[in-house]
């Protein structure tokens, strides 16, 4: 095991506002007296966001940027609609250049399907998805290892993929994909439904893991439910973990969003009252030689 580090804390814009936009990055300044390092921008719509306004925002408060992704229907890279998995393909291309322009190591997501998607596919329907899935992102690996990027691919609960659920299954993935600037993105609310012990999800999955969401249980703020978050930092250390960790939540009142994580009540008694108590937190056990 290498010297330890600390861990980057950042905070997701889904905490901020949604869809974000160009119009909101005033909101980078609150990021920063929180006492976060990074700002995690989802590209939900391309068409309100830029990259350059973006990353002079986020460098006027010393902040890095991350990039992630939002995958609806009409941006699934696994559909056996040509339309569809085309529409996933180009929306992944424009994450790559926006995540290249303001220096982002990785664009991070569920990319290889629709959010929400559950069926009872038959074993050679479900080969046929994975192989799309597969296809699809080797292609866009390639380009964005060109532009110096990598993809972060999230496992999500069986709740909201049919796809990939456990850590074990995005291994799988990335190692069919087999293009070593594609790795994972494990999020503590997703692993706390799917694996057994999460601390070994997290060895078990090295050297693939490129990025990390934290979410306490519930999807409130971590220290505030059951989840084991000695055991997750002190796992992230065994596998030398070199990236970042980001406080993910979502505003309840945005009803798409809401009804896509399946969000019914509030989590936390404001979404600033989550992430100030998230660093206050997560902070001293991300620094280096924290308990």
């Amino acid at each position: 095991m290498g010297a330890e580090r600390t861990i980057p804390l950042g905070l997701s814009t889904f905490v901020l506002a949604s869809p974000f936009s160009d119009t909101d990055v005033g909101l980078f300044e609150k990021v920063r007296g929180f006492g976060y390092d990074q700002v995690e921008v989802c590209i939900e719509d391309p068409a309100v966001l830029t990259a350059r306004t973006v990353q002079r925002a986020a460098a006027d408060q010393g902040l890095g940027v991350l990039v992630c992704g939002a995958f609806g229907p009409d941006r699934d890279v696994s559909s056996d609609d040509p339309a569809r998995r085309r529409g996933g393909l180009d929306y992944l291309r424009q994450c790559v250049d926006f995540a290249a322009e303001v220096g982002s190591p990785w664009v991070s997501g569920p990319m290889y399907a629709t959010t929400g998607q559950a069926r009872m596919l038959e074993p050679a329907e479900r080969r046929a998805q994975w192989d799309r899935a597969v296809e699809s992102l080797r292609e866009v690996g390639g380009l964005a290892r060109g532009s110096g990027v990598g993809l972060a691919i999230e496992p999500l609960n069986r709740f909201e993929t049919d796809l990939v659920n456990t850590v074990e299954q995005g291994v799988r993935l990335c190692r069919d994909i087999g293009r070593d600037n594609v790795g994972l993105m494990l999020d503590t609310f997703h692993m706390n439904i799917e694996e057994r012990h999460l601390p070994d999800a997290i060895r078990a999955a090295a050297p693939h893991v490129f990025h990390f969401q934290a979410s306490e249980n519930d999807r409130g703020t971590p220290g505030s439910g059951h989840t084991d978050w000695d055991g997750v930092v002190r796992a992230l250390r065994d596998i030398d973990y070199a990236g970042s960790v980001v406080v993910e939540s979502f505003l309840p009142t945005v009803k798409e969003i809401a009804r896509a994580v399946s969000l019914w009540r509030p989590v936390a008694e404001s979404m600033d009252a989550l992430a100030e108590d998230s660093v206050t937190f997560l902070q001293p056990l991300l620094r280096a030689g924290g308990s």
